[in-house]
C-alpha cells in the first residue's frame, strides 16, 4: 500500500486529498450521499487520471468517479476506496467552427459548457441544472430542454476519449472501436473514465421562450388535457412537462405546466395561446428571455444533507385515472416533507433514433415520468419513501420498458438487466469482459463481467 502511495504521489500532479486535509471535509461529499473515501484524487491531465486509475487497482479499492456529483444513488463517492474527481478537466473548446464539432472535458458542468458555447452561437440539448456534470448524464443519456428537436445528449456524442481500467488511453466513435462506442452511449460507466468528449452542436440564436402556468390542483385534469395537446400538436422547438406537487410550508398543493419554445417569439405566442388562456392561473413566468437566462434558473446549488427519494418510469400513455390517482396522492405527502410529480413529453428526436443504435433503453416511451420526495427529519423516512414507492407503483400499468438510468437508485441484483433487458443486458456484459473484465468500475448501475 504504502509503495502504490509513494508511485502515486510521483506520478500524479493533481490534488490528493486525505482524511486529515483540510479539504476532504467538502471532497468527500456528493449533492446526495457523504462517504468516507481514503482518497480523492483530483487529476489536472489525462496522464492523473491514468495514475489514479493505476493507484485504485494497485490497492484493490473501489473506484467513485465524479463529475458533477448530483448521482442519485450516490456513486460519486465510496467508504474506504478511492474518488476520481474530474473537476478540473472542464475545457470547452470549438474545435471544427464549419461542422460545430466541440471537445468538452469529462468533468464540466452543462453551466460552464452553456457559458463557453453562447458566444459562438451554438447549443446543445442537455439537462436544466448548470451544475450538473456533462459525464454523468451524457453516457446514461441526457435528458434537456431540446430533446423532442435534438435528442438526448449522448445522441450528439460522435467520439471520447476514454481510460481504460489497464491504463491505456483509446478513442470510442464509429470508426474507432465501434462496439465500446455504442455501450459508452447508455452505460458509459461501465468500461472507463471519459476525459473528453466530442459532441457535433447546433447553431441557436439564443432567444427561447420560457416558463411556467400554475393552477390549483383540482384544475390538474384541464392541465393535464392542455399538455397533451402541446404535447402531440406542438412543434419539436417545444419541449413541454406536466406537474403536481406541495412544499413543506404548509402551501395548498399545485398543478403546472412548463415549457420551453425555441422558435421564434410569434410561434412561441400561437403555440401556447391554447395553454395561456386558462382562466385565473395562480401563476404564469412563460416570458422570452436568453436561452442561458432559462438556464441560470437552477443556478442555486442543491441543499447538502436533506433525505431525498426519487423513483421514475417511463410511460406509453398518461390517462386522465392516472392523473387523478396522483393529485390525491400529492395531498397525503408526509406533512413537514415536499413532494410531487413531474412527466417530460419524450419522443420525436429521441424516437428518431434506432433503439438498437446505442446502449440506451427507452426511446419507445410517450413520456418520462419521476416523483420526488424530500424531507429533513429521520422520522419520516419510511413514511416519505413508502410515498415514493406508492407513486411509481400507481404508474406500473402505464410504463413502458427501460428505465432512465439517471434516475435509478436501486442497486446490486437484476437492476442494470432490468434496465436494459436482456438482449442489450448481454451485450454490455461482453463489452465488459473485453474492458473491464475485473470490474474495476463497478460503483455505477453495474454491467457485471
Amino acid at each position: 500500500m504504502e509503495s502504490a502511495l509513494e508511485t502515486l504521489r510521483r506520478d500524479f500532479d493533481g490534488d490528493i486529498i486525505e482524511p486529515d486535509g483540510e479539504e476532504y471535509e467538502s471532497a468527500r461529499r456528493t449533492v446526495l450521499a457523504a462517504g468516507s473515501p481514503a482518497q480523492v484524487l483530483r487529476p489536472g491531465s489525462v496522464a492523473d487520471v491514468r495514475a489514479a486509475v493505476g493507484f485504485a487497482v494497485a490497492t484493490g479499492r473501489a473506484v467513485a468517479v465524479r463529475g458533477g456529483g448530483h448521482g442519485f444513488a450516490g456513486f460519486g463517492t465510496n467508504d474506504g476506496g478511492v474518488v476520481i474527481d474530474l473537476g478540473r478537466l472542464a475545457d470547452v473548446r470549438v474545435v471544427d467552427k464549419e461542422r460545430h464539432l466541440v471537445r468538452i472535458g469529462g468533468g464540466a458542468t452543462w453551466g460552464q459548457v452553456a457559458d463557453a458555447l453562447a458566444p459562438h452561437g451554438l447549443a446543445i440539448s442537455s439537462g436544466d441544472t448548470r451544475s450538473v456534470g456533462v459525464g454523468g448524464l451524457t453516457l446514461t443519456g441526457g435528458i434537456g430542454w431540446k430533446v423532442r428537436k435534438y435528442g438526448l445528449a449522448l445522441d450528439a456524442v460522435v467520439g471520447a476519449e476514454v481510460v481504460t481500467a489497464d491504463g491505456r488511453v483509446v478513442r470510442a466513435s464509429e470508426d474507432e472501436n465501434p462496439e465500446l462506442f455504442w455501450g459508452m452511449r447508455g452505460a458509459g460507466a461501465n468500461f472507463g473514465i471519459v476525459t473528453s468528449f466530442e459532441f457535433l452542436l447546433h447553431p441557436f440564436e439564443g432567444q427561447v421562450t420560457h416558463g411556467t402556468v400554475t393552477h390549483p390542483i383540482d384544475r390538474a385534469e384541464e392541465l393535464a388535457e392542455r399538455f397533451h395537446e402541446l404535447v402531440e400538436e406542438g412543434p419539436d422547438e417545444l419541449w413541454t412537462s406536466f406537474a403536481m406537487g406541495v412544499g413543506r410550508d404548509g402551501r395548498a398543493p399545485v398543478a403546472s405546466v412548463s415549457v420551453l419554445h425555441s422558435g421564434s417569439p410569434a410561434d412561441a405566442e400561437r403555440d401556447l395561446a391554447a395553454l395561456r388562456a386558462l382562466d385565473d392561473p395562480l401563476d404564469d413566468s412563460v416570458e422570452a428571455k436568453p436561452y442561458l437566462a432559462s438556464q441560470r434558473l437552477m443556478d442555486a446549488p442543491m441543499e447538502w444533507g436533506q433525505r431525498f427519494s426519487m423513483k421514475s418510469s417511463f410511460l406509453a400513455s398518461l390517462p386522465t385515472a392516472l392523473v387523478r390517482d396522483w393529485a390525491d396522492q400529492v395531498s397525503r405527502v408526509p406533512d413537514g416533507a415536499e413532494g410531487g410529480f413531474s412527466v417530460w413529453a419524450w419522443g420525436r428526436a429521441i424516437a428518431a433514433v434506432s433503439e438498437e443504435d446505442t446502449a440506451f433503453t427507452g426511446r419507445d416511451a410517450a413520456f418520462w415520468a419521476g416523483a420526488e420526495i424530500a424531507w429533513d427529519d429521520g422520522a419520516l423516512d419510511d413514511a416519505c419513501r413508502s410515498w415514493a414507492r406508492a407513486a411509481v407503483d400507481s404508474a406500473a400499468p402505464h410504463a413502458s420498458a427501460g428505465r432512465y438510468v439517471n434516475d435509478v437508485t436501486e442497486v446490486g441484483g437484476d437492476v442494470a438487466r432490468m434496465i436494459y433487458g436482456d438482449a442489450k443486458y448481454g451485450r454490455l456484459a461482453a463489452l465488459k469482459r473485453e474492458w473491464d473484465p475485473d470490474n474495476v468500475f463497478r460503483l455505477n448501475q453495474n454491467i457485471t463481467p
